[in-house]
């Protein structure tokens, strides 16, 4: 884990077709829709001629890319904080003023402020239509899984962001294992609570290969709870793919939808149990089923948890704190991807499109009472939600904090590196007592790594 290949970091064998037909059937598609909606008067014409301003906007993008003047992104901020007051008062007027005059002034090839603002003023546009508009679904048009899973690829490779949370927790795992290797038959069981496409593991399954010799081999198995039965299927071709690189390592793998019984785990005598829950609690929709996640886990009496979580306040209930919290938290994202990648990139465009800004419209887009909203909550809040079931922090070791600066080192490309506190750039620091390292953009913590034991 210590000796991190800046080209290697994930060697899976990525295909990903792109159909520009498809495309192109979506702007004919979005174009007959305004068409056919060009009559509409009164609350409907205001929607309409700024969707019209919205589709200028995106036609102009590569005329207008570049930095915002001195002051301008103050006023753009300025006027979208006006703007999400008007939505949430169901001001519909000045709602549709203000984001026409935003629509005028930001592109998605511009500046940071430029860039994030874009986003944010496409998801208070889709809250002033219901979800039957046409209009809804054409802002809110869902990226095809492979444009999502690509968006993913591309902010793994070029961004510390996922890869501090999975180098993290891997290094948590490894020291656990190492610890019981007396007794565990040299075996691991990672229990992943949200495999997703399973990029965290081919790190470990190379880490732990490093240690085995052709006599003396090590077991791992994961058992990963996924979305759906196709993507579980792609997560286990990819990873068996990759084990078998290491005949020093016996891989398995069982995947599991979520919502699957604890009781199907396969479980060999004495091995080393470590429970997975990176980006997982928070997708979690209510205070109850988060209780019985961890109640679950604390059954399997693993010998490590490990939680790693986005850092944020950003409640259900209200729909203003929720904007003013995700608007710091993703301005701090678009601002970091300036120091992983040009400004013209398309991996670039790719990221905030099918990624980021699907999350910023999603984010703006649950009601109140919506059960679907996830929820970020502060490390400390985390913590106390932790310790009321059962579990106990543990140090992280010196060998985490190093790792991490490496990884930072390795990664960051275009701004200089800060630690310590330190502004510019991407930092890591030590929180809780060495219990927990956060990644952070300049002042703004990211997310939060800390490790666990059962009491």
């Amino acid at each position: 884990m210590e000796d991190i290949d800046d080209e290697g970091l994930l060697d899976l064998s990525l295909a990903i077709v792109t159909d520009s037909g498809v495309e192109r059937k979506r702007k004919r598609k979005r174009r007959e829709v305004l068409d056919s909606l060009s009559s509409y008067e009164g609350c409907e014409g205001l929607i309409f001629k700024l969707l019209q301003m919205r589709e200028q906007m995106l036609k102009l993008d590569h005329k207008r890319k570049g930095v915002v003047e001195d002051g301008k992104g103050l006023h753009l901020i300025h006027l979208l904080l006006i703007t999400a007051t008007a939505v949430d008062e169901n001001n519909v007027s000045v709602a549709a003023e203000n984001l026409r005059e935003l629509y005028q002034s930001v592109c998605l090839n511009g500046d940071s402020v430029q860039r994030v603002v874009a986003y944010f003023a496409d998801g208070l546009a889709a809250k002033l239509l219901t979800r039957k508009s046409p209009f809804y679904d054409m802002i809110m048009k869902e990226p095809t899984p492979e444009e999502e899973f690509l968006a993913h690829t591309d902010l793994y490779r070029v961004s510390p962001y996922y890869q501090f949370a999975h180098f993290t927790a891997n290094q948590a795992i490894i020291e656990a294992f190492e610890e019981e290797e007396e007794n565990n038959n040299r075996a691991l069981h990672v229990v992943d609570f949200d495999v997703s496409y399973g990029f965290q593991w081919p790190s470990l399954i190379q880490s732990l290969a490093e240690k085995a010799t052709s006599g003396n081999r090590i077991s791992l198995r994961i058992t990963g709870f996924g979305r759906s039965l196709d993507e579980l299927q792609e997560t286990e071709t990819r990873l068996i793919s990759f084990s078998k690189a290491f005949r020093n390592l016996v891989f398995e793998f069982q995947g599991l939808l979520r919502g699957s019984k604890l009781t199907n785990l396969r479980k060999k005598k004495n091995e080393t149990v470590a429970a997975n829950l990176v980006f997982h609690l928070n997708t979690l929709t209510s205070f109850l089923k988060i209780s019985e996640t961890l109640k679950s886990v604390h059954s399997l009496n693993p010998s490590i948890v490990i939680l790693v979580e986005q850092e944020g306040s950003r409640s259900p209930q209200s729909f203003l704190s929720r904007f003013m919290e995700s608007l710091h938290y993703f301005a701090a994202m678009f601002d970091s991807l300036d120091d992983c990648l040009p400004l013209e990139s398309p991996e670039r465009l790719s990221i905030e499109k099918n990624h980021l800004g699907k999350e910023i419209k999603s984010m703006l887009n649950y009601d109140k009472d919506d059960t679907n909203c996830p929820r970020y909550e502060k490390m400390e809040t985390w913590k106390g939600r932790m310790e009321s079931h059962g579990f106990t922090g543990i140090k992280l070791s010196s060998k985490s904090m190093i790792q991490a600066k490496l990884l930072l080192k390795i990664r960051s490309h275009y701004c200089p590196l800060q630690f310590d506190g330190e502004s510019g750039g991407f930092r890591v620091f030590e929180r809780d007592d060495e219990r927990a390292i956060s990644l952070g953009w300049q002042d703004r913590c990211l997310i939060t790594a800390s490790a666990w034991h059962c009491i």
